[in-house]
């Protein structure tokens, strides 16, 4: 076939017939595994995206990206990585917002399992992606010699590490009452009584971070998330950054951004629940009751005082 005869044939095709081929051809039939491809996807775009803004803060001087600049571009990133894949995963890119739907009963223990195993990976290749798109402006930045702290220090592009200033206990402390408040952000964005329309919850979570980051970036820059933490992590041990980036502050940092997300994002979730969702009415179940009484009332009003032949016993039940 010539290819102009090739390229006829192509516009013959109908944009929907091709759509549904692709489907039948492509689409994966198991919910589950849409929904992990959904997260790792979105966890993938999220650490991607943070990378490359904390690279375009801290290789070139002066930086691009100033305090401000960098807290909006994650926002950005965490909306986005959220809307990417909330049709079909509901857009956790965080295991500890899986957690936070665990504990509300909305996500079932394996897939909170699976979520978070993808998400791992979804942010190991984002940060790989990042570092290869960076690579050469790293080298030129550090001479090719890989620093987890120090003036060349080119770490904490991909990962969290605490300020020099910065404790045990009180880091601990920091990652728990940060993850808390954008958790409790998160449950009432996604609260269902609250009647945010669906399109605009993903912007809304990319806002409550970008009120994290304003707040708590000081201390340790916020991390708030194992996977997209621990991802990277792990990413830059293997590229030559070496066993630093877990003994780093002799090893009183890197298991902080593992753990304390988890307790934060219980803690937030249940401070809304207790303080806000549990008293917030039920909207729809009182239209339903409305709408029975209503029924109920229109029955009575329309049964005889007194049985008929043509009454059932059925009928004579009804309240």
């Amino acid at each position: 076939m010539s290819p102009e005869n090739f390229f006829l044939a192509l516009k013959k095709i109908n944009k929907t017939a091709f759509q549904f081929i692709l489907q039948t051809k492509l689409r994966i039939r198991n919910e589950l595994g849409r929904a992990l491809l959904g997260e790792f996807l979105g966890t993938f775009v999220l650490v991607l995206t943070i990378a490359c803004v904390c690279a375009q803060a801290i290789i070139p001087k002066p930086a691009l990206n100033q305090t401000i600049g960098v807290n909006l571009g994650v926002g950005l990133g965490i909306a986005f990585g959220v809307a990417i894949c909330a049709k079909i995963s509901g857009g956790h890119i965080n295991p500890a917002v899986s957690l936070m739907f665990l504990s509300f009963k909305q996500l079932a223990p394996i897939r909170f399992a699976l979520y978070s195993l993808v998400q791992l990976l979804g942010a190991f290749f984002g940060a790989a992606i990042a570092y290869l798109v960076y690579c050469d402006a790293i080298n030129k930045f550090d001479g090719g010699t890989r620093q987890v702290y120090g003036t060349k220090a080119t770490a904490h592009i991909f990962a969290s590490y605490s300020s020099p200033h910065l404790g045990v206990f009180n880091g601990f402390i920091d990652q728990v009452i940060a993850t808390a408040v954008f958790c409790l952000l998160i449950a009432h964005i996604t609260d269902k009584r609250n009647h945010y329309p669906t399109w605009v919850q993903p912007f809304l979570v990319g806002t409550s971070f970008v009120l994290v980051g304003t707040s708590f970036a000081y201390n340790a820059g916020y991390p708030c998330n194992p996977a997209r933490d621990f991802g990277p992590r792990l990413f830059t041990l293997i590229v030559g950054y070496g066993w630093e980036v877990f003994s780093y502050n002799n090893y009183g940092w890197f298991w902080i951004p593992i753990i304390a997300p988890f307790i934060g994002a219980l803690l937030g979730a249940w401070i809304y629940q207790f303080f806000i969702g549990i008293h917030v009415p039920a909207d729809e179940q009182y239209e339903i009751v409305t709408t029975t009484i209503t029924t109920s009332q229109h029955q009575r009003e329309m049964q005889p005082l007194a049985p008929t032949k043509e009454s059932t016993p059925h009928n004579e039940a009804q309240p």
